[in-house]
């Protein structure tokens, strides 16, 4: 069953409000409507992850703040959600989806100059790209799409779970340091960049 012209999905998940007016360009493979509007949301939301990302990797590569290895973590984890942002929108098209191209806004970090404000943010934005394939899963499933379901659930949500617990051990770690969110924490800064077994591979 086709969903009604008029029906709006109610959800605190990023879904494409003018998606509608270019669908039905494409042969679909019982992809509802409204998943179809999601994973395009979902889609740009990846993308803008991986600018935020990129933004924090550029502060710590700055001459007054450099921390080479985090700069490296956050500029590596930027590329996976680039292809994270990738794999979806190839999904999207797998399944006679079109996808909106949007306008990616600046981050606004100009303001972060501390390994904790970067870690909490990042640790943030995670747990809200968690929350919103928790609610693309369930999305699908109610609309009778288990294939979009399964996908989500083990090519997107699955490898955030052990990057949220890396996120959780470099905080952790951070504050024991004496990490702060001003910059009186410089010391810890520096023992965090040199020591810290999660940048080991960096």
């Amino acid at each position: 069953m086709s969903e009604p012209s008029g029906k709006r999905l109610k959800t605190s998940f990023p879904i494409c409000k003018t998606h509608r007016a270019i669908i039905g360009t494409r042969v679909k493979q019982n992809f509802p409507t409204v998943v179809e509007e999601s994973i395009c949301g979902v889609t740009t939301l990846l993308m803008e992850v991986a600018y935020r990302l990129e933004a924090l990797a550029k502060i710590f590569e700055q001459d007054d703040n450099a921390l080479p290895r985090f700069a490296a973590f956050f500029h590596q984890e930027s590329e996976k959600e680039q292809r994270q942002a990738e794999a979806m929108l190839d999904y999207l098209m797998e399944r006679g989806g079109q996808y909106c191209n949007k306008d990616i806004q600046k981050p606004g970090y100009e303001g972060v100059c501390t390994v904790l404000q970067a870690l909490d943010l990042t640790l943030a934005q995670w747990k809200e790209v968690m929350a919103i394939m928790v609610e693309l899963i369930q999305c699908a499933k109610e609309r009778g799409d288990p294939h979009t379901a399964s996908v989500v659930k083990s090519s997107f949500l699955g490898p955030l779970i052990p990057k949220v617990k890396t996120l959780g051990d470099l905080l952790t770690n951070a504050r024991r340091l004496g990490c702060t969110h001003d910059r009186t924490g410089g010391l810890g800064e520096y023992l965090m960049d040199r020591l810290q077994e999660e940048l080991a591979g960096i």
